[in-house]
């Protein structure tokens, strides 16, 4: 494999989150989250969305400077391979991007399999879907989603959900690093088998736990985007791959269909890099990662808006 030079520095400090102990992972995952910096004072508040089995928590986040009218909107769905993670580990991001958007940023704590396998979390994100686009606070044409790896895949799914249920309209869909294949059947699923942060094995306990409650049936696309074989109608994406990742190939399969059903796709493949190496703020790839995933929400939520840059 081929490291950039600055992750490569990194790598002996990484935390240990493969979920072949989910107790484990979990307990890490949390760690790192309260090690993350937290947002200004008053930036991010919690509230609550009405979903189909009772309230969805939500953390949301207001431009700090008022807009003029209402405001776009961004749901933002956090990774955790469907079975770990929170929210709460996306407030600060939740906060940066309103700043930098003028958006009302919303994050729902979904439910996470194994205790809530599909189509539990799909639903929460959902609700908080339909809950952000109805604010009087937003505006309705201008609402896009960003997910990062399982959250990356629960955001295409969820658009493809709208698109067949009627949903809010979503104008734009950031995929980073989006896992939305069961088969395991990728050149870089099969290689990359003891990677940083997600491996093949991780990917197999993941798809294992998320998909429990089918008993062994028939995989619907709304768990497994990549299954769609109808892909007109979404949404542009912008679609960003690792290229040291065992998800790296499912993502570009996924843009490559995007493409081939008439949907714009800007895709981005960073060089040197591991799953998810972007919460390694201070290496020059992660940062270009960053800030170029910003321009891109922005161009997604219409050109000519008055927005500030981070």
């Amino acid at each position: 494999m081929s490291w950039d030079p600055d992750l490569a520095a990194a790598l002996p400090a990484l935390p240990d989150l493969h979920i072949a102990d989910l107790a484990v992972a979990r307990a890490r995952m949390q760690e790192v989250a309260a090690r993350t910096p937290p947002p200004p004072p008053g930036a991010v508040v919690e509230e609550s969305a009405p979903g189909p089995d009772g309230p969805v928590r939500v953390l949301l986040a207001r431009p700090p400077v008022p807009t003029t009218g209402a405001a776009p909107g961004v749901l933002v769905l956090h990774g955790g391979g469907f079975v770990m993670g929170s929210a709460d580990m996306s407030a600060t991001l939740a906060a940066g991007l309103a700043d930098a958007l003028g958006a009302v940023v919303a994050v729902p704590d979904y439910r996470l399999a194994p205790e809530h396998p599909y189509p539990a979390a799909l639903d929460d994100c959902a609700a908080a879907l339909d809950w952000l686009a109805a604010r009087p606070d937003v505006d309705p044409a201008r609402v896009a989603l960003h997910g990062m790896s399982a959250g990356g895949g629960l955001a295409a799914a969820l658009t493809l959900r709208a698109r067949d249920e009627g949903g809010p309209a979503v104008c734009f869909q950031v995929l980073d690093a989006p896992e939305v294949d069961d088969r395991l059947d990728t050149p870089s699923m099969r290689a990359f088998v003891d990677t940083p942060l997600w491996s093949r094995p991780d990917a197999e306990r993941s798809w294992q736990h998320y998909l429990r409650g089918l008993d062994g049936g028939e995989v619907p696309v709304h768990a497994a985007p990549a299954r769609a074989t109808d892909l007109t109608g979404l949404p542009p994406a912008y679609v960003v791959v690792y290229e040291n990742d065992p998800l790296r190939d499912e993502g570009l399969a996924y843009a490559s269909g995007l493409l081939a059903a008439g949907v714009s796709v800007e895709l981005h493949l960073f060089p040197g890099t591991f799953h998810r190496s972007v919460i390694l703020a201070g290496a020059a790839v992660s940062q270009r990662q960053a800030a170029e995933t910003v321009a891109a929400l922005r161009g997604g939520l219409r050109p000519g808006e008055q927005k500030r840059s981070l």
